[in-house]
């Protein structure tokens, strides 16, 4: 694997091929790079629950294009509209067994 490191050292960025960016290489079993790789893993974590909160942003905002007349359900693609529809009902059936909070600022956990 080749490496990236910042001014301090420490591994920045990892690949799997020479680069100019990533030219130092090390061991695939380098300590060092175990270590970045799982607090790699950790972050990946982070992202993905990052996702699942921007996928209720974008909920909203889908909804509030409609609302104004800025954009028609039906001028969605196809796969949108089902995606759209299937969250819509999965919310509907969630808030109705109170499972899901709406309160501002809240982090709808069930």
């Amino acid at each position: 694997m080749y490496v990236q490191r910042d001014e301090g050292g420490n591994i920045q960025l990892v690949s799997r091929e020479e680069t100019p960016d990533c030219a130092e290489f090390l061991p695939a079993d380098s300590p060092e790079l175990l270590a970045f790789l799982s607090e790699g893993e950790a972050g990946k974590a982070r992202f993905q629950a990052s996702d699942l909160a921007f996928v209720r942003v974008l909920e909203d905002v889908i909804d509030l294009l409609m609302d104004k007349g800025l954009i028609r359900f039906t001028e969605l693609p196809e796969a949108a509209q089902q995606k759209v529809m299937e969250r819509q009902s999965l919310r509907r059936r969630l808030n109705g067994l109170h499972l899901v909070s709406d309160r501002e600022g809240g982090d709808d956990v069930i």
